[in-house]
Formats: C-alpha cells, structure tokens, sequence
C-alpha cells in the first residue's frame, strides 16, 4: 500500500491464542526465562497464580500487521510505546488492533494507536511509529 493511500481512521486487526509452546519458543528465543512465564511452580505463588505469557508475545502481534496488512510490506518501525495493563495467560485469545492517528506525507512517516485486547480487555495500549518506503 503506499503511503499516500492510508488515511485517518484505518485499522487493522490480527488476533492468536497464546500456548504454552509459544511461552516456551519466545523464552528460547528471547533468552527470557523467567520462572513466572517458564515454571508452573513458581508462577502458583506469583501475584498471577498461574504463568503468565511475556507481554512482547503479544505486542509482537503489532509487527505482523504492520508488515503484512497496515501500511505492508516494506514499511520499517520507528517507534513503540507500550503500556501491559493486564496479564496473558496461556489460553487467552489476544486481539491486536492498529489504528492510523496521522499520516506525514513529507517523511513518508505513519503513526498508530497500537492495543491488545483479550475478552474485551485492554491488556496492552500504545503508540507506534513507521517509515513507508516511497514504491518505486
């Protein structure tokens, strides 16, 4: 898509159920093994009294509409806040929705409002920033 095609107000939405294998494969790959995501022993005693997935499982849910649906291949990201207002667990569908706030034609620059919902919950909010590429 280009960037003179994206307007205020388009979304995009993408939508997983977290399992126990993707909390495995993200610390894996992460190097992020922190009992309270990896060890069921520990997590029973946590605040969340069960494991709970890492909050950039889901957050990495933004990326792939970015780079696959809003604004699409090509793009490149800039910037993104994020704020985990409630846990994932294992189980929980988590649905990623993007949001264009602004398009900077000059800087070829398209800012989001990025949140994460399971059961109609806000568990991630934020903003993001991204580079269009001009197509050739």
């Amino acid at each position: 898509m280009e960037i003179i095609d994206i307007k205020v107000g388009m979304s995009a939405r993408y939508s997983q159920t977290i399992t126990d294998s993707d909390i495995k494969t993200f610390a894996g790959l992460s190097g992020d093994h922190n009992p309270v995501h990896v060890s069921n022993e520990f997590a029973e005693h946590s605040r969340f009294k069960k494991r709970i997935a890492h909050g950039l499982i889901s957050a990495s849910f933004f990326s792939a509409l970015f780079g696959t649906k809003l604004p699409g291949e090509g793009c490149v990201y800039v910037s993104q806040s994020l704020e985990f207002k409630r846990p994932v667990y294992i189980g929980d569908t988590v649905l990623a929705v993007v949001e264009v706030e602004s398009v900077d034609l000059k800087k070829n620059r398209v800012f989001f409002e990025t949140k994460c919902f399971v059961k109609n919950k806000v568990v991630i909010s934020g903003n993001a920033e991204l580079y269009v590429p001009e197509k050739g």
